[in-house]
């Protein structure tokens, strides 16, 4: 994790945050790199996180994997690695926060039970606020965070001004979940500040996140970092390449190769000439282009990649 000192010096800290539910595949790969090179065109730190806030879907042994696959394609990152697993006690200590702040409230509602009263939102059925005012107890339920009135606006860096009512597209959202694990959107905003992270390059996947993580960061006071979402990496069906639609592990053979058709899916100048990782990931980085990534939210990988 950078200093302060250091944090001053660059003025940029951005980070790749993988789910270790599996090995690296063509897609997180090009995660990853979009996210480095935009880190090392700005002389900015590049941090990891493992955010196996899910325990009940990641492996250690996939975050070792990984990391080593990241290490063999010359992807170094600053600092330790941060793993959400490790940091309970922090998320617990920012929703008593919340709760003391009455901006929480606990839910006993079951999936089915919000499906039938509900509309269909940005994420699926948009909670109705069905137990905002009941005083449930903790024990055995989740916690809800209170969706703020109006619409959250922000500027992406490639999809521009992006505008989201988090109370009609989704409606007060879980940051705890009835088995006591810290829901995603939660944890990312705490480590984003703890981080110190001022820049945000991920896929476009979680553009709709962002308006969620944006109304915690509000009411915890947080600042709002800088967004990227660029397309992510799909299939010929149009679906995102993940373990769930079978994506193969990046191949480490021809290193090269695969970082080279990285690059073109990203529709970054062609690197002519790089005898290894290292020296092709430095000219990417001082000829990188974020504006020349296509404006959309998914595209095709070639099936050779």
């Amino acid at each position: 994790m950078p200093t302060t000192q250091e944090t001053a010096k660059t003025g940029y800290v951005g980070r790749f945050a993988p789910s270790p539910t599996g090995p690296l595949h063509f897609g997180s790969l090009v995660a990853a790199l979009a996210s480095y090179l935009d880190a090392r065109a700005n002389n900015g730190q590049w941090l990891v996180r493992m955010e196996d806030v899910d325990e009940t879907r990641c492996d250690a042994s996939y975050a070792d994997e990984i990391l080593a696959t990241l290490d063999a394609f010359g992807l170094d990152w600053d600092g330790e690695v941060i793993v959400q697993s490790r940091r309970k006690a922090r998320y617990q200590e920012v929703l008593a926060t919340l709760e003391a702040a009455g901006q929480t409230y606990n839910c006993e509602c079951s999936r089915k039970e919000i499906a039938d009263s509900a509309v269909m939102g940005i994420d699926g059925p948009v909670y109705p606020g069905t137990c905002r005012h009941k005083n449930l107890p903790a024990h055995g339920a989740a916690i809800r965070f209170a969706s703020p009135t109006g619409s959250v606006e922000f500027e992406d860096r490639l999809q521009g001004k992006q505008m989201q009512s988090v109370e009609r597209a989704v409606g007060d959202f879980v940051i705890r979940r009835r088995d006591g694990l810290t829901a995603y959107q939660l944890a990312v905003v705490v480590d984003d500040f703890d981080s110190g992270i001022t820049d945000v390059v991920r896929g476009a996947d979680l553009l709709d996140s962002t308006a969620r993580q944006i109304a915690l960061q509000r009411a915890l006071a947080y600042p709002t970092p800088r967004y990227l979402h660029f397309p992510v990496a799909s299939n010929n069906d149009v679906e995102k390449l993940s373990k769930q639609t079978l994506a193969a592990p990046v191949a480490a053979g021809d290193r090269i190769g695969v970082l080279r058709r990285a690059l073109h899916f990203l529709r970054q100048p062609e690197v002519h000439s790089a005898a290894n990782c290292q020296q092709l990931l430095a000219a990417a980085a001082a000829n990188w282009r974020p504006e020349a990534i296509p404006q959309t939210r998914s595209l095709t990988v070639p099936d050779e990649a």
